[in-house]
């Protein structure tokens, strides 16, 4: 499909902006107190306020592009949500350092609803681990191209995720070409290209899964690990920071086992890490061993799980599954 370096340094420049300001909300609005009061208003202004940088940017450098996007400004224009308007405002002018009026950054948020049904888009989410990011763990702002149902570009903003002993990790790849990971914070440190692990058996690697029970069947993954001899202990983290550990060799299993049977993962939960662990090596598909599905709006609408490996043990581990479902 041709050389994407426009498209990457494009969605780079982009996620770095929606990451530091989600760095700033977290630091300044994150207390220890907010899990335990249910209190989800830094990330929703985090949310809305990463997706309204992501679009703005998209939208100077490649306009005409759509996105396809997790947030709508519907609720945000009500009456009652003028306070949490105020601090989303607040937030994109001090990223972009310049005055904009409120409409403006409805009319960017609402940039990113775009229908996942032309023949090229970007899907974007804006955090992605919203518990991670409460926690003051793992989270990352994911954005991917599509083009005629092929992931070209994905990049991952990775604030918390370490680098060199430091916080601040950056994933990205283009099509055909290797995967890299360079220091989020830090535009000048350079890149180096990421791999996968070579292990031989599926009983070497270490399994990557939600921290949150709820996005995968654990118990599942649990009966897969022993079927594999896998002995050692699941690495939980949140996000797709779970593919930038498989495509850097800090694990070689991700499983993400459905919880339900009717159950349908979102496009931009998976388009910018797979790109990522394929770039770097390894092999992404369903828990079935089927492609993942990008033709069908905004849902793999066709696919049931998704399993990224390090490659050479992923039919080892697709059978495992078919055999703890049996």
């Amino acid at each position: 499909m041709g050389d994407r370096s426009a498209e990457l340094r494009a969605a780079v420049d982009a996620v770095r902006a929606a990451a530091r300001a989600c760095r700033a909300v977290q630091q300044r609005l994150v207390r220890p107190e907010t899990l335990e009061k249910k209190d989800k208003s830094p990330v929703t202004v985090a949310d809305f306020a990463s997706q309204a940088i992501v679009c703005a940017r998209l939208a100077e450098l490649l306009p005409g592009d759509p996105v396809v996007g997790e947030e709508s400004a519907a609720a945000l224009r009500k009456d009652a949500q003028e306070p949490l308007r105020a601090a989303i405002l607040e937030q994109v002018r001090d990223e972009l350092q310049r005055d904009v009026e409120a409409q403006r950054v409805l009319e960017w948020i609402d940039l990113g609803a775009a229908d996942a049904s032309g023949p090229r888009y970007w899907t974007l989410d804006p955090i992605d681990g919203t518990k991670g990011f409460l926690r003051g763990e793992q989270y990352a702002v994911a954005l991917a191209l599509i083009e005629e149902g092929v992931v070209t570009v994905g990049v991952l903003g990775c604030p918390n995720l370490p680098l060199d002993g430091r916080p601040g990790a950056l994933f990205t790849a283009q099509r055909g070409k290797p995967a890299h990971v360079q220091r989020l914070w830090d535009a000048d440190a350079g890149e180096r290209e990421i791999t996968v692990g070579s292990i031989a058996s599926a009983a070497e690697a270490r399994l990557c899964e939600s921290v949150e029970s709820a996005h995968s069947d654990q118990e599942e993954s649990a009966r897969v690990a022993a079927l594999l001899g896998i002995r050692a202990e699941p690495y939980r983290i949140d996000s797709q920071c779970k593919y930038a550990a498989v495509a850097r060799n800090d694990a070689s299993i991700y499983l993400r086992m459905p919880t339900r049977p009717d159950y349908r993962e979102r496009i931009w939960d998976h388009a910018a890490g797979k790109l990522i662990v394929e770039s770097a090596g390894g092999r992404v598909t369903d828990a079935d061993g089927a492609p993942l599905d990008f033709t069908h709006g905004r849902t793999l609408a066709r696919n049931r799980g998704v399993v990224a490996t390090s490659g050479r043990i992923h039919e080892e581990v697709i059978d495992a599954i078919r055999r703890a479902r049996a």
